[in-house]
């Protein structure tokens, strides 16, 4: 992937949260909460037989306890931990909110984020957009994915472009997705294989890192084409010291949104001098919009012409007007000129705004 910001080609940002990889079957944040809480929920019987809970978890905590013999009743104490996560789920904004309020205490962030690390990798293999290669799967079952918005952002994406221009249209957009999984980046692997038969995996793999792609907060792995550490095939099943380490690629909020970040300053970057801005399935939380465009840069005019899309579907009336205003005053826009409908799914926005959302 293209590791930083040109302004040579007008950009399209798009902004992808929970709710647009809902589509393909991944969890919200509700329903994580509720998959880590189960998960997290390790129960022995009286034959001292594993009940409840997550055996992959519970090995990975033994491993990181046996990496720390001097702690004495490590497993336990880890152990309690999670508990303590299962419990406060129904009460949490959501588990990343969680991890970051409770930070400091270690033991937390670790059960934390082993659950996020296994339940991502487990709705991945659940999801539409999983290729099963043990049954001699070699391709996306796009039939399932038709009527996703995964569907229409490729087919906006391939408007009247040949293999030929594949390079030039990629590189005008950037990705921003603050979940953890690799939905994107799977589907375009396979999809652009699949439209394209002239072109080969490694020409795809090539073509593919002309597109910005920033995950702030971590993702559960790097997918094996993206030739970087920690890799992991989309929703496989890490083995005890994969899974463990996995978690070095979980991020809690101050460390997603650390200014230092190389990723935070191109990020930012494209947030002022993209021409197009489209938010996908985002919940518009205050500190990630704080992430993408903090308070206080109101000075930092766009470029003339923005234009704005929202999807901001199960949001009231009443917070999607106090979301528009919010977005306008960080765009310095008119609130009339950002799109932002509660009544359209991601898929839906790209019908409805298919002409607006061309790259032609």
């Amino acid at each position: 992937m293209a590791e930083t910001s040109s302004t040579s080609t007008p950009k399209t940002v798009f902004i992808v949260g929970a709710g647009a990889s809902k589509e393909a079957g991944l969890p919200i944040g509700s329903e994580l909460k509720q998959a880590i809480a189960k998960a997290l929920d390790i129960q022995f019987d009286y034959g001292n037989q594993m009940n409840r809970g997550d055996r992959n978890i519970y090995a990975a905590l033994r491993l990181a306890a046996a990496q720390n013999p001097t702690r004495k009743d490590w497993i336990r104490s880890l152990q309690q931990a999670g508990w303590y996560i299962r419990d406060a789920m129904p009460q949490a904004i959501s588990i990343d909110n969680f991890i970051d309020i409770h930070s400091e205490d270690k033991q937390i962030e670790l059960c934390g984020k082993l659950a996020i690390v296994r339940t991502i990798l487990e709705a991945e293999a659940r999801s539409a957009l999983f290729v099963d290669q043990l049954q001699g799967r070699r391709q996306l079952m796009h039939e399932g994915i038709e009527n996703t918005w995964f569907n229409g952002f490729f087919q906006r994406l391939t408007e009247n472009c040949k293999p030929s221009g594949l390079g030039e249209r990629l590189s005008s957009v950037v990705l921003i997705i603050f979940n953890y999984d690799r939905c994107i980046e799977q589907y375009l692997y396979y999809a652009l294989q699949n439209f394209y038969p002239s072109l080969n995996a490694s020409e795809v793999t090539s073509l593919l890192r002309n597109i910005e792609i920033y995950h702030p907060y971590g993702t559960v792995g790097s997918i094996p084409w993206l030739r970087k550490d920690d890799v992991i095939e989309y929703g496989a099943t890490p083995n005890t010291e994969q899974l463990l380490k996995l978690t070095s690629q979980i991020k809690t909020f101050t460390e997603g949104t650390d200014e230092s970040s190389s990723a935070v300053t191109a990020i930012r970057s494209n947030m002022k001098t993209s021409h197009r801005l489209v938010f996908l399935g985002f919940a518009f939380h205050p500190l990630n919009l704080d992430l993408l465009r903090p308070r206080g840069a109101e000075h930092m005019s766009p470029p003339t012409g923005r234009c704005v899309f929202a999807t901001a579907h199960g949001i009231s009336d009443s917070d999607t007007k106090a979301i528009a205003n919010e977005l306008a005053a960080r765009s310095v826009l008119s609130a009339r000129d950002i799109k932002i409908r509660n009544d359209l799914t991601c898929s839906q926005l790209f019908q409805e705004y298919s002409r607006s959302m061309s790259f032609t």
